[in-house]
């Protein structure tokens, strides 16, 4: 299944691509008697909603089928077996977590058992990109789940993560007045040194000791060195720990204002909320590292500045 999966390439902003593989993985949940739903989307890949028994209480599986990878990485990067690994792009992050999920739910129906509670498995085709259309699916369902298990890759030795950050991504886009920077200089109002300024500030918000981090990361603006910049933009990826920290960085963004009068500035952004290590994930951590320990098994925990549909 994981080398069926690896070999239809699926790069999130290819949705021909990741339709592709969402039939693929369709096909799959049918032959393990899922009831599966096609859940349409007209700007990203289709996402699937799969069901397993019956019951009024609910545990979900969550994940996606998109990756980071373009088509044709598989000709630079081919899929490998070493032993009993495999290797290639998509394998570890995540259609590997989603075979452990598919073969977990068909090992409890194949012994026999009845699940204590209907098995849903929500499978994702925009995470790598925010999980802007996939976001209302994953709330309705999660809310509706007494517990929801995201299998994104775990942590060293196979930690699981029971905290994320949360993931802030804003575009600042200043307009200035264009000017010839050697005959009339006064007459321009550069777009390029009043970002300068916004970026120096947004710095002082850092904090990388309460885990609060500001990376602009990308920068674009004017057209020629003798050119006072009418334009200029910069795209700013900023990490949290708290909801709290998320909602003061977001209040700083929204009232950021120009120094030069003749500037004007537009915010645009927002944040995937930080996971936070809350009561409910410490007892499902508690559940689930008493199951490791009856099967011999130690399971440790661990946090990542990473995001994921479980934020």
């Amino acid at each position: 299944m994981v080398e069926g999966l690896v070999t239809r390439e699926s790069p999130t902003t290819d949705k021909a691509a990741v339709d592709r593989c969402g039939a693929a993985l369709a096909g799959y949940l049918n032959d393990i008697g899922a009831d599966v739903t096609l859940l349409p989307q007209d700007s990203a890949g289709d996402h699937l909603l799969a069901e397993l028994g019956d019951g009024p209480n609910q545990v979900l599986l969550l994940g996606h089928f998109d990756t980071v990878w373009p088509v044709g990485q598989l000709k630079r990067m081919p899929l490998q077996r070493k032993g009993h690994r495999l290797f290639g792009p998509g394998t570890f992050d995540m259609k590997g977590g989603i075979a452990i999920g598919m073969l977990a739910a068909r090992a409890v129906l194949e012994v026999g058992m009845t699940p204590a509670a209907r098995v849903a498995m929500l499978w994702t085709s925009d995470e790598e990109t925010g999980s802007a259309t996939s976001q209302q699916a994953i709330l309705q369902h999660g809310e509706r789940s007494k517990a929801v298990l995201v299998l994104e890759p775990s942590g060293p030795g196979g930690a699981v993560k029971t905290s994320r950050k949360g993931c802030g991504q804003f575009e600042l886009t200043v307009t200035g007045v264009s000017a010839h920077a050697g005959i009339e200089p006064d007459r321009g109002a550069s777009a390029v040194h009043e970002l300068a300024r916004q970026i120096v500030f947004l710095e002082s918000l850092q904090d990388v000791e309460s885990g609060v981090t500001i990376n602009v990361g990308r920068v674009d603006g004017g057209t020629r060195p003798n050119v006072v910049a009418e334009k200029a933009q910069a795209m700013v990826d900023v990490r949290v720990r708290t909801v709290a920290d998320a909602n003061r960085i977001e209040r700083a963004f929204a009232g950021l204002t120009t120094e030069d009068p003749r500037t004007q500035l537009q915010v645009n952004g927002g944040f995937r909320p930080p996971l936070e290590r809350n009561a409910a994930v410490r007892r499902l951590y508690e559940a689930a590292k008493q199951v490791a320990s009856d099967l011999g098994r130690d399971l440790s925990e661990f946090s990542t500045g990473g995001g994921s549909d479980g934020n």
